[in-house]
């Protein structure tokens, strides 16, 4: 008994990530009332407050739902020494791009957090949370990019922050736009000569450390 109880709890609150993430797509995050939500998922809104206290802590749910298991991989890359670590680098910047060109629900997460939501004072526990994540996984890249330089891969003058930043934004523009418009090219298809054409420009024209004043 107590396990069909948990079954039925996890089963509405999966409904309920579902509902949600369509009708925020819908409307945009800040325009969306739980009601909405309730509505569309067949339950009452006593439903949705049995599960999240708010809407942002649902909206935030929404996203973790949708989270690239690529930041897991990449935060135990980092803690390693890695013997090839711009592969590395590759690699996981490879899974990102391919898991949103295959997969709609991730497709529909980074529409809504790029084009359907103002980061309103409702949702700042939110943008803290994500502000935080985004840090840690800028210091993970940051440190395969350390190692690069330290086994030869990378120049010995390269600004590894500067090198960090501009891939960040380098796949933010890439994700940004392309879910814009997803029949505009084939992601997964052109992932590879994309980040290769960032990473091949960094191995040989990297951003370089200012000299420090003497």
């Amino acid at each position: 008994m107590v396990k069909k109880t948990r079954e039925v709890a996890l089963a509405t609150r999966e409904s309920l990530l579902v509902a949600a993430l369509q009708v925020f797509r819908e409307r945009g995050v800040a325009h969306t009332r739980l009601s909405d939500v309730a509505e569309r998922a067949g339950v009452t809104r006593g439903a949705i407050y049995w599960h999240f206290k708010d809407k942002a802590e649902l909206f935030q749910a929404v996203c973790e739902r949708g989270t690239l298991p690529v930041e897991a991989l990449l935060a135990e890359a980092s803690q390693s020494v890695q013997r090839d670590p711009l592969a590395t680098v590759r690699q996981l910047a490879l899974m990102a791009l391919t898991q949103l060109a295959q997969h709609a629900d991730t497709q529909a997460m980074f529409d809504v957090i790029f084009h359907k939501c103002e980061f309103t004072e409702e949702l700042a526990p939110v943008v803290a949370k994500n502000d935080a994540d985004r840090a840690a996984c800028l210091t993970q890249v940051q440190r395969l990019f350390e190692q690069a330089v330290a086994c030869g891969q990378l120049p010995p003058v390269t600004d590894t922050f500067l090198a960090t930043q501009g891939l960040h934004a380098y796949m933010v523009g890439l994700m940004h736009e392309w879910v814009l418009n997803p029949e505009s090219y084939d992601l997964a298809a052109c992932a590879e000569p994309l980040l290769d054409c960032y990473l091949s420009g960094l191995a040989t024209r990297p951003p370089l450390c200012r000299p420090t004043a003497g």
